[in-house]
């Protein structure tokens, strides 16, 4: 059982420090979250009674708690609060809700910038588009590359948009970090655990996607390679999954949204657009997932889902995004979430990125 140590409200930083500092004299690895009333430091790998009853009587301690879930940094025990994240001033987490938008894959600098406006302009507040596209079949188009991470850093410097895209290789994790603000780990490589702890070295936000046939559990795990690495700033994305079902391309787990947020402080995205696989379904399963208490969305949207490079059947045209975008902003407000557009709160006006916990 690995520990977590509640300091008491009137701890001082030379007591946090010095129960940091026991933790790493016992061989341990300390993980500080400082919450607005509280501070509580992981202590990863300790396993035995005695290491709990030591720090108990350390200065400032108020109780230690073991943490049962397999997943530690993860975990509600050791963070109780949502963990809410500042990407460029958009806040992700808690109350607010994110939109992300924009086309499957980058297919030009036109159709990039046209469809980042449009959905700018109908509310969201992340910009997605991808330049490396690791496909089922080797002969499908597989992404523009680093020509592609440059026309996304363009458009979302010109549009004011954070922006997202998918690393595939550790090896590229450098030169996305360069261009991009938010790295997607996709479905197929959810348990790339080279990819998991590379992106953890990054403070960049990690946007982590659930695999096609992983249970909750080995998620949560993956998320939890990142956070080891200290890198704190985490986002799930349930995506679909596997099933008996060929009416959709995957089946929406809408019930995992909940359970993730009872088990984990991170905030919980989905992805309606892989999961129908045709675009006249995304809209429901979308507020659907809004009404669950979802983070967010990332919804593909394209001018000519026709003629796209990538996933052009689930793409929703932008006429319908806006008006999808009026709805989500509808159910949010029932279930007591707000629906974050850039630019309309005074932390995004201020575009402050903040590397750690925030609660």
């Amino acid at each position: 059982m690995d520990t977590v140590v509640v300091m008491r409200s009137t701890a001082t930083n030379t007591d946090v420090g010095g129960v940091v500092e026991r933790i790493s004299e016992l061989g341990l690895t300390p993980n500080i979250s400082r919450g607005e009333f509280r501070t509580l430091i992981g202590a990863a790998g300790g396993k035995s009674p005695a290491i709990i009853q030591q720090l108990e009587q350390l200065q400032g301690v108020d109780r230690v708690i073991a943490v049962t879930q397999p997943y530690k940094l993860a975990s509600r025990e050791f963070h109780e609060a949502d963990t809410i994240l500042d990407i460029k001033g958009i806040r992700v987490g808690g109350p607010h809700v994110n939109i992300i938008a924009g086309p499957c894959a980058i297919e030009g600098r036109e159709m990039l910038f046209e469809i980042g406006g449009l959905v700018k302009e109908a509310g969201a507040s992340i910009l997605r588009g991808g330049a490396f596209k690791p496909r089922s079949s080797p002969y499908s188009y597989q992404g523009m590359g680093k020509e592609g991470l440059e026309l996304l850093k363009e458009a979302g410097e010109k549009l004011e948009m954070p922006t997202i895209t998918e690393v595939t290789d550790p090896r590229d994790v450098g030169i996305v970090a360069e261009y991009a603000d938010i790295f997607q780990i996709g479905a197929r490589n959810m348990q790339n655990f080279n990819l998991l702890l590379e992106v953890g070295k990054s403070h960049k936000p990690v946007f982590i996607k659930r695999g096609l046939a992983a249970s909750i559990t080995e998620w949560l795990m993956s998320a939890e390679y990142v956070l080891s690495q200290g890198n704190h700033r985490v986002i799930l994305c349930e995506r679909g999954m596997r099933t008996f079902n060929e009416e959709t391309r995957f089946t929406l787990d809408v019930s995992a949204v909940p359970v993730v947020q009872e088990r984990s402080h991170l905030p919980v995205f989905v992805d309606p657009s892989h999961a129908a696989g045709k675009r006249d379904l995304v809209p429901a399963l979308a507020l659907a997932a809004i009404g669950a208490g979802a983070a967010g969305l990332i919804i593909e949207v394209h001018s000519c889902p026709d003629k796209a490079m990538c996933d052009g059947p689930q793409a929703v045209l932008p006429a319908r995004f806006a008006k999808l975008m009026d709805q989500v902003k509808r159910v949010a407000e029932i279930v007591d979430h707000r629906v974050t557009r850039w630019g309309d709160a005074p932390a995004q006006r201020r575009r402050v990125e903040n590397g750690g916990w925030m609660s």
